[in-house]
């Protein structure tokens, strides 16, 4: 197991933990927060699903050793539900330091008189804590066998990307010629976080292989492709690297985008799994990645990107191109869509962008469909350079966002453009309150493996 532990925790809730801890009084102030937990590639990452803000002179008091602490009140309340809940419960404070910062030795002492308690009282649950510098943060959670971890890093979703550690790391000075004229808009810092991030891409057809291009070529270092089909006649005029001779040796569509990465970044680590990303293990893959682009145009591929970035807290955007006719063959509508997902927002189901009748068609077979009068449907029109526009934009966005080259919008907005009426559109994506999916109040925001995808066996 990693010795170390990540934190993952939308924009929102970030913003209130951080206006409550430095209001600018230059004081020590404290909160509890609740996290759902998961397991990936041996590293336990936290998802902050609720915030619960430490109130001055009441849950936040004079303490009886150290300069102040959580009242005894507020702690019983917040580890309760926690365990009923089955969340992990992390104490919060702040020092006054910027980009290093670490617990005191009194820190440290009243964890080691409280935590055994509080761990039994979870049942079987993390407990632990969290220390902010105004740009840096430092953990110390502990497990139920006995093992406390540190801090790796904090990622902040918003529509940008933010990642705090425990002190400054170290990135390497060296950057090579391949990437120069793009390191003089970013940085070399900015290579090397590209250089070390996990993406995942769900269908690699005609988007998802040119979003595959597009990062290869950037130097995304690590790639987790995942698309069950093979490449067929019909796919040589959109699928980027294809030739005649993938068709004759059926070759599968992840193997041709592994093949054309590793041609443009010779270094890069690929994952390939010709299978479906509505499979529970296929999924489960995909927790363990940083950023997650959506190629494929199946409602359960849909349903399951949808979960996975609210209730792991993953930033992803959905892709698409659509071209719509009359019956007579005659253009209506002609149009490319840069989705942009986030934890709490952009969700699919809000905006009714996953059809639960062709859910329901999906999952039948073809004889089934034809004697339910569902039909056998022919393919959707797909235009190499629709998808392009799609697939440029959003990787664009995720260069800009996830280097954090650009400030926090107020908005996030899908993106859209028909180029019928020749225009570019920003639409606000709807939101519910309620929804089971993105919401707070819902079953599934930031519960990560405490409750089930809704994937299919396998």
């Amino acid at each position: 197991m990693n010795k170390k532990c990540r934190i993952r925790i939308a924009r929102e809730e970030f913003n209130a933990v951080y206006g409550h801890l430095f209001p600018g009084d230059m004081d020590e102030h404290g909160a509890v927060l609740l996290a759902g937990t998961s397991q990936s590639n041996g590293q336990m990452t936290l998802h902050v699903r609720e915030v619960h803000l430490a109130g001055e002179g009441i849950d936040y008091v004079e303490g009886k050793i150290g300069y102040r602490a959580l009242s005894p009140t507020f702690i019983h309340r917040l580890i309760t539900r926690a365990r009923d809940e089955k969340l992990a419960y992390l104490a919060v404070h702040n020092h006054g330091t910027d980009r290093e910062v670490g617990f005191s030795h009194i820190d440290l002492q009243s964890h080691e008189r409280g935590y055994p308690a509080l761990l039994q009282i979870a049942r079987g649950m993390p407990v632990g804590a969290l220390v902010f510098g105004l740009r840096s943060i430092e953990s110390d959670v502990w497990l139920p066998d006995g093992n406390r971890l540190p801090l790796d890093q904090a990622v902040v979703v918003g529509k940008t990307i933010q990642r705090l550690t425990p002190s400054p790391r170290k990135k390497s000075g060296h950057a090579e010629p391949t990437y120069d004229r793009q390191v003089r808009m970013f940085g070399k810092n900015g290579q090397s976080e590209l250089a070390i991030c996990h993406v995942a891409i769900l269908g690699l057809g005609g988007i998802g292989s040119l979003v595959a291009e597009y990062l290869a070529r950037l130097g995304v270092g690590h790639f987790l492709l995942v698309d069950n089909d093979l490449v067929e006649e019909s796919n040589l005029a959109r699928i980027v690297g294809a030739a005649s001779s993938d068709v004759r040796d059926k070759n599968t569509k992840v193997s041709v985008a592994q093949r054309m990465i590793l041609q443009a970044n010779s270094r890069a680590q690929v994952r390939t799994i010709t299978d479906d990303v509505a499979k529970e293990s296929v999924a489960r893959e995909v927790t363990a990645c940083d950023y997650v682009f959506l190629g494929a145009d199946s409602m359960r591929a849909r349903l399951v990107f949808n979960a996975l970035v609210h209730q792991y807290l993953i930033p992803g955007v959905q892709l698409g191109s659509k071209i719509r006719s009359d019956p007579q063959g005659a253009l209506l509508d002609v149009m490319s869509a840069n989705r942009p997902v986030r934890p709490g927002h952009g969700c699919l189901w809000c905006n009714q962008l996953i059809d639960v009748t062709a859910l329901a068609k999906e999952a039948k077979t073809d004889d089934e469909r034809k004697a339910q009068a569902y039909g056998v449907e022919e393919a959707n029109p797909s235009v190499i350079s629709l998808n392009a526009v799609s697939a440029a934009h959003a990787v664009n966005d995720f260069l800009l966002d996830y280097l954090s080259l650009r400030p926090e919008p107020e908005l996030l907005d899908y993106e859209e453009f028909h180029f019928l009426k020749q225009t570019r559109s920003l639409v606000e994506p709807r939101k519910d309150p309620e929804c089971p999916e993105c919401s707070r109040a819902g079953q599934r925001y930031g519960r990560g493996d405490g409750v089930e995808l809704p994937c299919i066996e396998g």
